[in-house]
């Protein structure tokens, strides 16, 4: 049946006109933008997923600045570290030099203070954007990462670099919790008289000159006494004096023999020995089981089970001047001794010398005080709650005009050497870790934005051919729309 009315086949051809229009529409849209999902009523799925990945990509771009930044501070402070380790090692080679007697020290102490002054401006001018890695003790942290767990949630990460304070600052005493049990000083005074053991000869009259195989060992040095020695003196208070002048004989250095005020038969040998135990043992009639004569030196001992906060403060009080030291964050109570050490050394005292080591029975770490003038008073006490005392405290303390001063810095310019070395392979290790980060987020992103591709964007080889298709399309639903349209023109000859 044919109506004027109603053209079912116009009706068809537009239809699909219409949808050949709307695909071409599509795939013209895609190769403009070359993406399949442009919007989310593409495939609302599909372009929230890749809109969360954007957001992604755009925040790992920004810790990708972050590092570059953190790199750099780190770096830098990484050369100056290095730099001072040098200019210490420098310093250390004129301290040597300082050791001989012959030597102008004045002029080595000008080129200390030179070398001195240099590592100040180094440490002044290590900064990068205004971040001083090498001032203060508090880390700084360096945007590393951002977390997605599965439920959406967002997190931060951070990679967190110790500042190293290699300042000259002595640092501020706190008046928090007393620390008072960790330090224990071994006497009320540090007097310059030595230490002494007894010896002794037979108690009863004896004949001396009969006696063999007699010896005594002092300090390393063994004198033996065979039969006829004591010919000329067959008594054993002729005999103590016979081995008193062996002993002084020796020439042991710090080694004294006398013979005691009570009973002229015991030799009292005394020793001076700063830092060093002289050992004592006699055999035959010489009745001096092996013993020890302690170092002169007093001794503040350190806790080895109290832990180190970062501003921990302790104080060793010599007559009626305190020496104090408060440590830094990651230090311990090696780092303590080594720095009252300095703190005293620095002070420049003439009959005061120091030495800092591990008790080998307690485990605890000592600093020994030893005096050479008259008894003055010893202690110790701590605080914590106060700030940090730099890296290179005591070094532009440094003086080798003096004997004292030259042994003294000796053994302090190794601490500050071992602290620099440590400082620089804190900020390697760093500058390394930050280098990983920075490689790893660049190639996340590259996978991320791979992904993000792989689900948004138009495969413009098909899409091409599509397009091509569609527009041949488009012509044949025309022309089956302009066939549909004359149809009802046939009706008029009906008419004729």
């Amino acid at each position: 049946m044919s109506s004027i009315l109603t053209n079912s086949s116009a009706m068809v051809a537009l239809q699909t006109l219409k949808s050949v229009n709307k695909n071409l529409e599509e795939t013209q849209g895609m190769i403009s933008t070359g993406k399949s999902v442009a919007t989310a009523k593409d495939n609302s799925s599909v372009w929230a997923i890749s809109k969360v990945m954007e957001s992604d990509v755009k925040g790992f771009e920004g810790i990708s600045d972050s590092l570059a930044l953190g790199e750099s501070s780190v770096a830098v402070a990484a050369n100056a570290s290095e730099t001072i380790t040098d200019l210490l090692t420098d310093i250390k080679g004129k301290i040597v030099a300082a050791q001989e007697e012959n030597v102008d020290r004045d002029k080595i102490q000008t080129d200390i203070n030179k070398l001195t002054d240099q590592i100040g401006s180094i440490v002044g001018a290590a900064q990068f954007n205004g971040m001083n890695l090498l001032k203060g003790t508090d880390d700084i942290n360096i945007l590393s990462s951002l977390d997605r767990s599965s439920d959406g949630t967002v997190t931060a990460s951070s990679i967190t670099v110790s500042r190293q304070d290699m300042s000259t600052s002595a640092g501020t005493y706190g008046t928090g919790t007393s620390l008072a049990p960790n330090a224990t000083a071994s006497a009320a005074a540090v007097a310059n008289t030595g230490n002494s053991v007894t010896v002794a000869l037979p108690t009863t009259d004896a004949d001396m000159s009969d006696n063999a195989n007699m010896s005594i060992t002092v300090a390393g040095a063994q004198l033996t006494f065979a039969t006829g020695d004591f010919a000329t003196s067959d008594d054993q208070d002729a005999a103590a004096i016979i081995i008193k002048d062996a002993i002084n004989a020796l020439g042991l250095d710090g080694i004294t023999a006398t013979i005691n005020g009570t009973n002229a038969y015991e030799i009292d040998i005394t020793s001076t020995r700063a830092f060093e135990d002289v050992t004592i043992a006699g055999t035959g009639d010489i009745t001096a089981a092996t013993t020890t004569i302690g170092e002169r030196a007093e001794t503040v001992a350190f806790s080895n089970t109290a832990s180190v906060n970062d501003g921990d403060g302790y104080k060793v009080t010599i007559g009626s001047d305190s020496y104090e030291y408060v440590a830094g964050k990651g230090e311990t109570m090696e780092d303590v001794a080594k720095g009252l050490k300095t703190a005293i050394d620095s002070a420049g005292l003439t009959d005061i010398s120091t030495q800092v080591s591990k008790n080998s029975t307690s485990g605890e770490w000592e600093l020994k005080v030893d005096n050479a003038g008259s008894s003055v008073g010893f202690s110790a006490t701590g605080n914590a709650g106060g700030e940090a005392s730099g890296g290179m405290f005591g070094l532009d303390n440094i003086d080798v005009t003096t004997d004292g001063g030259a042994s003294a810095a000796l053994s302090n310019i190794e601490t500050m050497i071992n602290g620099s070395i440590d400082a620089a392979a804190e900020f390697g290790s760093a500058r390394s870790q930050i280098e990983t980060q920075t490689e790893f987020v660049s190639q996340l992103t590259d996978s991320l934005k791979q992904g993000i591709g792989g689900m948004v964007d138009a495969d413009m080889e098909e899409t091409s051919a599509r397009l091509q298709a569609l527009q041949v399309q488009q012509q044949l639903a025309t022309q089956s729309l302009t066939i549909a349209n004359q149809a009802p023109q046939s009706i008029l000859s009906l008419f004729g």
